[in-house]
């Protein structure tokens, strides 16, 4: 690494200069994930940061949560029998049973990729 300095009164300073990161669009869980950086890894959020690899890790956690939470619901669902049939036959019932799915994937979201 060839760094060079400026030399500002009695001290040298690096000349060091980020590339700029591409924007990206975080939803809920990439939110999530930056403030859990920023307030628990603070280690971790400002080596990402520095590196330019911040937006980069937050959108790969969000499409691995969006994805994860997908296959937890249907697979929940399937289990608990909880399908089109249930839901014609009574809706509330489906709605109730489909809340707690949900619920409780998000959940496991949270705690094996976001809080990790």
């Amino acid at each position: 690494m060839n760094l060079t300095y400026h030399r500002k009164g009695d001290y040298f300073f690096p000349n060091l200069i980020l590339e700029p990161e591409q924007p990206v669009q975080l939803g809920k869980y990439g939110r999530m994930r930056k403030e859990y950086l920023r307030e628990h890894r603070s280690g971790t959020y400002t080596e990402l940061l520095l590196e330019g690899r911040l937006n980069r890790h937050l959108a790969e956690v969000e499409e691995t949560a969006y994805d994860y939470f997908d296959r937890l619901t249907s697979q929940m669902a399937k289990e608990e029998n909880v399908t089109e049939a249930l839901k014609a036959e009574n809706q509330m019932e489906w709605v109730q049973r489909m809340n707690n799915i949900r619920d409780r994937a998000d959940e496991i979201i949270l705690q094996e990729l976001i809080y990790c």
